[in-house]
């Protein structure tokens, strides 16, 4: 495989904004399939990355679907992944793993919440990408308008390759900036790009867009700046050249137009993906090297032993270097375990033996597979810069796998905290067993699935993101395996915080004959700030060695042990800052169970002084719907305890951003539809944490300790 013509990328977007027929459109366009299939069509199979019966049904994309086609002499491993906020672990994992990406946006919606949120991850893990502004077919279709909005809300130098040919319901193809021609998608489904002369009533504005472009690409490059300057004729390649390094430094990004459902504009968006997104080659990987690993005649030279911690460890997309892989997603299906590996550096042979470099368990690799949706091909080997999947081996979703033990670790992914939670039983008895099975399963694939058991009720508890994607497992849990549940009403996590700071003094003596148990710490809890990044800290300023510093780390394990369920309303604590200043121990008698015992009680008896209070989740909605109703629909919001931030309006419809409680969003989706007369959307996506008001934190108190006594007897 010639890397420097591979590309790993991802199609990302808004719900709703297209991905999965763009993706539906590569796939038909690059020869993978024969006929193209639409998502809302369940009947004619839907879309062939939507493999999943419930996304066919839904008409969604609940799980990211890989695939590999060729494009030219060009080799593209693609991801599709699903548009909800639910299910963004799929989105995070993808993108940790890819070398670029698609950012897809409706010519109408514009950059919406999703959007924003897609965003933060592809700068988290410095993944550069292109724009598609999808659906310029729409009555209403702007791109002007979605660039304008790129570089407001996005803050990156957004700059329009290409312009529309027509628009809304006379849109028929594109001009392209660099190269100044005109691209029409003719046959059946628009598998013929006709290239034409720029349309003369078209020449002005083309020429005037052109100008545009290459001043903001000058930014880039004193070459083309004093081309520009000069005003000499400034070849193509030099643009591309150009534009390909701003887009890896994540400054540039280019903004291509099409209509994917009418089959336009897709095959010069394939040609950008190769022509501006960086291959392997291009990329910068770098890993936490062991510093207990030994001398090994293969590895690279330039990474000095040391045994101060783990040094980075820089990466190179060369077959014959040591393997270094990420096991980035996991799933379950009849023939046994599927991981998915992104190959950062060596190869992967079928039969070879690797070493998890988590639990440092050597694991041969049996089976290779290149995935197509939910088909599969085998392969005898697999190298650097390669997207696979591997059978029948045991790991966790971000696991580092290498040819050595005690090798490397790579930077695991963001795994955001679940906001809602709900019981779930079996409604026969024998169907335990098989429901303990699909939650394992499920709570493996899944880091953003939690199962828990209450210890007071004995429930099985699931907590997730949102109703959605709870309502999605319970639903695969019926029809998979075959187990008729029973499901509680969806409960909120709330959180317990401090308001004011309270001082400690607490003593554990315990003598029962023979050496007894002796502790004392003095010190005090206090309020983090809001944007502290850890919700517990925890400090000691002793003197003159009054407690030991081997008794420290005991002393917080206790605090952190009494986090997990608050004097309240037994909610878990956060925003607690614990500093101990002063304390005393014995000889003898001290221990480290003394001292950990000594912190829970001094927890127990501090932590009511801070006059605690509970906090809730907060949710961002955006809700879009005809105007006419604008004004019943912002009301019913202000209803639910919600706050309107901002308002638009686009022609006939609306959209409304704010802010709404995670409590009095459940059932919102059938309220909106009676609303709007079945034409309203929104979606959701957590902010913060945020004080409850008094008169429901009372209600909600009462009811919490009700149903610890009903769960007691």
């Amino acid at each position: 495989m010639d890397l420097s013509r591979l590309r790993n990328i991802g199609i990302s977007a808004h719900i709703d904004s297209g991905k999965t027929t763009l993706s539906e459109r590569i796939l038909f366009y690059t020869g993978r399939i024969h006929r193209m299939q639409e998502v809302h069509d369940a009947q004619g199979g839907g879309a062939t990355m939507d493999h999943m019966e419930l996304e066919r049904e839904r008409g969604i994309t609940i799980t990211s679907a890989a695939t590999q086609v060729e494009w030219g002499d060009a080799t593209i491993n693609l991801i599709d992944t699903p548009g909800h906020v639910d299910f963004t672990v799929e989105v995070e994992r993808s993108l940790r793993v890819l070398d670029g990406a698609v950012l897809v946006l409706c010519a109408v919606g514009g950059v919406q919440a999703q959007s924003l949120t897609i965003d933060r991850q592809m700068r988290r893990y410095h993944v550069p990408r292109l724009a598609f502004i999808n659906k310029m077919d729409r009555t209403g279709a702007d791109p002007v308008k979605v660039v304008e909005q790129l570089r407001a809300k996005l803050s990156c130098d957004a700059q329009l390759m290409q312009l529309p040919i027509g628009r809304e319901g006379s849109f028929a193809g594109v001009v392209d900036l660099i190269e100044q021609k005109a691209y029409y998608f003719d046959g059946d489904s628009g598998e013929t790009v006709r290239t034409e002369a720029i349309p003369a009533d078209m020449i002005g504005p083309a020429h005037t867009a052109r100008q545009h472009l290459l001043e903001a690409l000058s930014m880039y490059s004193d070459e083309l700046l004093e081309k520009l300057l000069a005003e000499e004729e400034i070849p193509s390649e030099l643009l591309y050249e150009v534009a390909r390094s701003a887009v890896g430094q994540l400054e540039f990004t280019p903004v291509y137009l099409g209509a994917a459902y009418r089959n336009k504009g897709v095959q010069p968006l394939l040609d950008a993906v190769v022509e501006l997104l960086p291959s392997p080659l291009d990329c910068r990987v770098t890993a936490f090297g062991n510093p207990k690993r030994g001398h090994a005649p293969d590895r690279l030279p330039d990474v000095p032993d040391s045994h101060e911690g783990p040094k980075e460890l820089p990466l190179s997309p060369d077959p014959n270097l040591p393997t270094v892989a990420m096991a980035f997603k996991m799933v379950e299906d009849p023939y046994g375990t599927l991981t998915f590996m992104r190959l950062y550096q060596g190869r992967f042979v079928k039969g070879g033996t690797y070493f998890n470099q988590r639990t440092g368990r050597k694991e041969r690799f049996s089976r290779i597979v290149r995935m197509h949706a939910d088909q599969r091909a085998d392969i005898e080997e697999a190298v650097a810069g390669d997207i696979v999947a591997v059978l029948g081996i045991d790991c966790a979703s971000g696991d580092t796998y290498a040819s050595q033990p005690n090798y490397c670790t790579l930077q695991n992914m963001f795994v955001p905290e679940p906001v809602i939670r709900m019981a779930i039983a079996p409604l026969v008895r024998d169907g335990a067993d098989r429901l303990s099975k699909a939650l394992h399963r499920f709570r493996r694939e899944d880091p953003t699935l939690q199962v828990t058991t209450d210890e007071e009720t004995g429930e099985t508890i699931l907590a997730g993101m949102g109703e959605l994607h709870l309502d999605i497992y319970v639903e695969r849990i019926r029809r998979e395996y075959n187990v008729a549940v029973e499901v509680g009403a969806p409960k909120v996590n709330y959180r317990e915080a401090p308001t004011q700071a309270a001082a400690f003094n607490t003593r554990h003596r315990k003598q029962t004959g023979g050496a007894g148990q002796y502790a004392h710490i003095v010190g005090r809890l206090d309020v983090l700030p809001e944007d502290a990044e850890e919700s517990f800290l925890f400090e000691e300023h002793i003197v003159g060695g009054r407690i030991p510093k081997q008794y420290l780390p005991a002393i917080e394990k206790g605090f952190r042990s009494m986090l997990a369920k608050g004097p309240i309303a037994r909610y878990p604590v956060v925003g607690l800052s614990v500093m101990i200043e002063d304390g005393s121990y014995h000889e003898v008698d001290s221990s480290d169970l003394a001292f950990q015992i000594c912190a829970q009680t001094a927890m127990r008896e501090a932590f009511p002084r801070t006059k605690p209070v509970l906090l809730e989740p907060v949710m961002k909605i955006e809700i879009e719907c005809p105007s006419q109703f604008q004004g019943t629909v912002v009301g019913n919001l202000t209803a639910r305890r919600g706050l309107v931030v901002a308002t638009e309006v686009h022609g006939a419809d609306a959209r409304i951003e704010g802010e709404v409680p995670l409590a009095e969003s459940f059932g919102y989706s059938t309220d909106l539809r009676s609303m709007t007369q079945g034409q309203g959307t929104f979606t959701l996506e957590f902010a913060r944490y945020k004080r409850l008001p008094k008169s429901l934190e009372e209600e909600i108190i009462a009811e919490r300790k009700k149903a610890v006594l009903a769960g007691a007897v």
